[in-house]
């Protein structure tokens, strides 16, 4: 029976949120190692299968997770609080940063910072394809859908939503034909090094009233949900027309918010593609700043997003002034990424366990997670190729086009700034938050000098 108070729970959900660095993995340990480990709410068996749920939707797994949590202790207004508390420190911060990046950012000692960010940063993604490639592809046909992926998005430049629709067909139809290949289990382990009963938690083995499946609710609760966040999509887009920035971003990170499976890093492959090459909201190199900034700084790491429709509605004010432009085209970008987030979780945590043993939807998900990690090396060799070389140039082979470098154009500050990096993380073993320091201090140094010779 659930006797946490709910001032309690805001209390424990603040500090959950403002420890909350180093991605989806280091958010979802701080969650574990607090929520059920010190505080005892849930037992293990209770967090990982929520967890699993929240694989299988798109958008920010931890920030879901904290809502789903939220939720099974206190209702509606529990998953509410949770959420938006886990996403708040991050977006105060990133708007702060997002300031101080258009008004400063020519000064000598923002430039230094964010170009030694950058360097750590292709270190860090590159961690994180190897980090998800050894959790998911447990099988050569599962490496092969890996390969495809990256062929696919590389050289021949096809949409981030298509590649994971397909690998979910592929992975749904090898599920329901029972190919082995793809009936390899859920990829999370245990959270935690103790294990917590459900029994000795709380929230106990039962299930609370309010989380049992009734339809009425869920159809209710997703109404509400979905005018929230479609309603404001429909009056920007059909209001100011379709060419506007403000609409443009409501449409673009709406559709963003229900295909982005696979995590953060897959994302924001999908986000540089469409930012970058279509859009022209952000630069490559601003797009590695803003990811910088997430890197750094708690909460969600797709709250970059934010970053980049600041960008978007800067460059583009209309009427507004820039930085007023830029503050509610970051606020958009959060709003139309995170609220359909509540969406899918009221809606469907009830009926969380019959996802949870659904084969074919397990299949599905590991088909996706297996393309993501071949779209995170696209994104890696997309970091690569603008953070270590100064021009690149397209070359065409079979019918695809890819930019390659050009070698003689390598920056060598930055190449030997990422070599440092790589050896402190794959080496010595050095966590997020110290390389990050590090190479953003060896920035500032670099810059200081550079610009007194």
């Amino acid at each position: 029976m659930n006797s946490v108070p709910f001032g309690e729970a805001m209390r424990v959900w603040a500090r959950v949120a403002a420890l909350s660095f180093g991605g989806p993995a280091g958010q979802i340990a701080v969650m574990h190692r607090i929520i059920v480990e010190e505080k005892k709410w849930i037992g293990d068996d209770r967090f990982l299968q929520a967890l699993n749920y929240c694989t299988l939707l798109p958008g920010p797994e931890a920030q879901q997770l904290a809502t789903y949590i939220g939720w099974l202790m206190h209702r509606t207004k529990g998953g509410l609080l949770a959420g938006i508390v886990f996403v708040l420190p991050g977006l105060v911060a990133i708007m702060i940063l997002s300031w101080i990046y258009v008004l400063l950012g020519k000064v000598t000692l923002v430039q230094g910072l964010f170009f030694g960010l950058k360097s750590a940063v292709l270190v860090i993604v590159i961690e994180a394809v190897l980090r998800v490639g050894r959790r998911a592809l447990r099988n050569n046909v599962l490496r092969a859908l890996a390969v495809a992926a990256f062929i696919a998005i590389f050289f021949y430049d096809l949409p981030f939503p298509l590649i994971v629709l397909a690998a979910g067909l592929l992975g749904w139809v090898g599920g329901r034909m029972g190919w082995k290949p793809f009936l390899v289990g859920p990829g999370h382990g245990r959270a935690g090094a103790r294990h917590v009963a459900d029994a000795d938690s709380i929230l106990g083995e039962e299930t609370p009233s309010h989380a049992r499946p009734n339809l009425r609710w869920s159809l209710r609760i997703s109404a509400l949900f979905l005018a929230l966040w479609l309603v404001p999509v429909a009056a920007l887009h059909f209001g100011l027309g379709g060419t506007n920035v403000f609409a443009q971003i409501a449409v673009f990170f709406s559709k963003m918010a229900v295909v982005t499976f696979g995590g953060a890093y897959a994302v924001l492959a999908y986000v540089a593609q469409q930012a970058v090459d279509h859009y022209r909201w952000v630069t490559p190199g601003e797009m590695l700043d803003g990811l910088g900034m997430a890197e750094t700084t708690p909460g969600p790491l797709i709250i970059v997003t934010q970053f980049v429709g600041f960008l978007g509605a800067w460059r583009s004010p209309g009427a507004f002034p820039p930085v007023l432009a830029g503050t509610l085209g970051g606020l958009l970008t959060t709003w139309v990424t995170f609220t359909p987030c509540f969406l899918w979780i009221f809606f469907g945590a009830p009926f969380a366990e019959m996802l949870r043993t659904n084969k074919a939807l397990a299949a599905a998900l590991g088909a996706i997670t297996a393309a993501v990690v071949g779209v995170i090396l696209n994104l890696a060799v997309w970091f690569g190729l603008h953070v270590l070389f100064a021009v690149s140039r397209p070359v065409h082979w079979l019918g695809a086009t890819a930019d390659l470098p050009v070698l003689s154009s390598i920056d060598l500050p930055s190449f030997v700034l990422a070599a440092a990096a790589a050896v402190a993380v794959f080496r010595f073993r050095f966590g997020m938050a110290p390389v990050l320091l590090a190479c953003s201090l060896a920035g500032v140094v670099y810059s200081l000098v550079a610009s007194s010779l």
